[in-house]
């Protein structure tokens, strides 16, 4: 049997962009977006193009290659025709493959929010996806407040739709707006719709999370007929959230009763790299993971002591509904030796790091780790600084270089004009092969400074590193009080288009972010000596 394609639909720049507390930056939207494409999914909505200076300046750097870019913004004004709406022209001109137009579809929004007649919404809608599919991109269109409206006009919800389908929309979205629809009246109203004339392989879902259902309502959409589903990294979204890709996904490809019929853009192998994108999305937002999300949590697959933990280690099919690692996760198994080793060389296998489970050099490895992890470090979000952390346990790194010292200073004095600032200055003494460099450098502040004395002089590296970049700088207090510990994470990137986080720990924050930052050059420098020899070999 032929199985039937979904295709995953990512609004997590734009939708989740509402979330209370998120605010990207131009700099976040690029290396969410690069995730995103590189896992492999169908669409990537990158915001509003015209409506604020983050998402217009987005635009203007596109960082999808395989994904289709889409630009989101609202069918043109009644009364105003399509090629004079300025709203619409911003989509039209927009740097992007797609344009996914929000139209209303409940009566009672057209009167009250628009303030316009039935007729002339329909008009608006007819028009905006004609001229979009003039343009040559993919026309499509959320129908918000959908199912809010059918439950009130069935007639005038399904005349929506039906006009964006018949204008030439390649996906008419059914937007579960207030998050209130149940799955039995989802699959309903989906049936409805495709009775109307709106075949299901055009049709999308969007569901909101505020009754907990919004994959619920995602599944069962798809298991009545729609064949996209719309949703964001770790379900984050205005109030309660949106519909969980990452938990859609998985169970997507992993559970028989949609594996069977249906195929996504996600491999199993890609797969793998899932529990890795849901906790890098958390550290650039600078949250904790929810330790108890589906699949990739880090409980979702934790046993304690006792009969479970006894089963488990017998089988692990009698406790775990998947394989943890098909997800990229790990098992814990509080109470085994054997168990925490299992994790650790997965971990590092995952890495491209193997060693052998009775080697004594694991046992301090594990040891370390637990040690650290008392003491605040978070390896999960902090890739490169556990790969050199287990490179200096289990084996041997080159010592690039050595820093001997380093002094930060901070002054707040008047400038020749009169003018009070504050001025940040740090000095490095670096030693490269026996012979010692000092650095001095003025920044924008503590760590700013420290980072260019870092990086001013490595003597014969210093060529390695000039591509070198901080995209991102994270700080997070452990506890509270004067004598707080302080977790900084760093995201470097380079000009292969690589990115790797690195962490530092201490009771003084420029301590902590001065380990993140030496992590980092010397992350870079073993990647380009990994490279070098892949070329070699080649």
């Amino acid at each position: 049997m032929k199985k039937e394609r979904i295709y995953l639909f990512d609004t997590t720049l734009r939708d989740g962009q509402q979330t209370p507390g998120v605010d990207f930056s131009v700099e976040d939207k690029i290396a969410i977006a690069a995730m995103l494409d590189e896992f492999g999914l169908d669409y990537v909505e990158g915001g509003y193009p015209g409506a604020n200076p983050t998402d217009t300046a987005f635009f203007g750097k596109r960082r999808t290659r395989s994904a289709r870019f889409v630009a989101f913004g609202m069918t043109k004004r009644a009364g105003v025709s399509a090629s004079n709406d300025p709203g619409l022209a911003a989509l039209l001109e927009a740097e992007s493959d797609a344009v996914c137009l929000v139209a209303k579809s409940w009566d009672y929004h057209v009167r009250v929010a628009l303030g316009c007649s039935n007729e002339e919404n329909l008009e608006s809608i007819r028009a905006s996806v004609e001229a979009v599919a003039a343009s040559g991109k993919e026309a499509m269109v959320d129908c918000e407040h959908f199912f809010d409206g059918y439950k009130e006009n069935p007639a005038y919800a399904l005349a929506c739709a039906r006009a964006a389908y018949d204008a030439g929309a390649r996906w008419v979205v059914l937007c579960d707006t207030n998050g209130g629809t149940q799955p039995p009246e989802i699959r309903d109203i989906v049936a409805a719709v495709i009775a109307a004339g709106v075949p299901g392989a055009n049709l999308g879902i969007h569901a909101h999370n505020d009754t907990g259902q919004a994959v619920a309502n995602s599944l069962a959409a798809v298991e009545a007929g729609v064949r996209q589903i719309q949703g964001t990294l770790n379900g984050i979204g205005e109030r309660c959230g949106n519909a969980n890709l990452v938990t859609i996904i998985p169970t997507l490809v992993l559970k028989d009763s949609y594996a069977e019929r249906f195929e996504v853009s996600i491999d199993r192998e890609r797969l793998q790299g899932l529990t890795r994108l849901s906790h890098q999305f958390d550290e650039l937002l600078n949250r904790s993971p929810d330790h108890q999300m589906p699949y990739v949590g880090a409980s979702a697959f934790a046993t304690k002591a006792g009969i479970h933990a006894s089963a488990l280690l017998k089988d692990p099919r009698t406790y775990e509904h998947i394989p943890p690692e098909s997800v990229g996760n790990l098992r814990k198994v509080m109470v085994s030796d054997q168990g925490g080793k299992a994790n650790f060389i997965n971990a590092l296998k995952l890495r491209g790091i193997v060693v052998s489970k009775d080697d004594p050099k694991l046992d301090r490895l594990i040891e370390v780790v637990k040690e650290r992890e008392a003491t605040g470090y978070a390896y999960e979000g902090a890739d490169a600084s556990f790969a050199l952390l287990a490179y200096r346990t289990l084996g041997t790194i080159p010592q690039f270089f050595h820093v001997e010292s380093f002094r930060v200073m901070v002054e707040r004095r008047y400038d020749a004009n009169g003018n009070l600032k504050t001025v940040s200055e740090a000095v490095v003494k670096v030693v490269v092969d026996g012979e010692t460099m000092m650095s001095v450098a003025e920044g924008h502040g503590p760590v700013n400074a420290l980072d260019l004395a870092l990086r001013k002089d490595l003597g014969k590296f210093q060529s390695e590193i000039e591509d070198l970049e901080l995209a991102d700088y994270k700080v997070r207090i452990l506890n509270g009080g004067t004598g707080a510990i302080t977790r900084v994470l760093i995201e470097s990137t380079d000009a292969t288009g690589a990115r790797w986080w690195t962490v530092g720990v201490s009771d003084n924050i420029i301590d902590a972010s001065f380990q993140a930052l030496m992590d980092s050059i010397i992350y870079k420098l073993l990647k380009n000596r990994d490279e070098a020899g892949r070329v070699a070999a080649q």
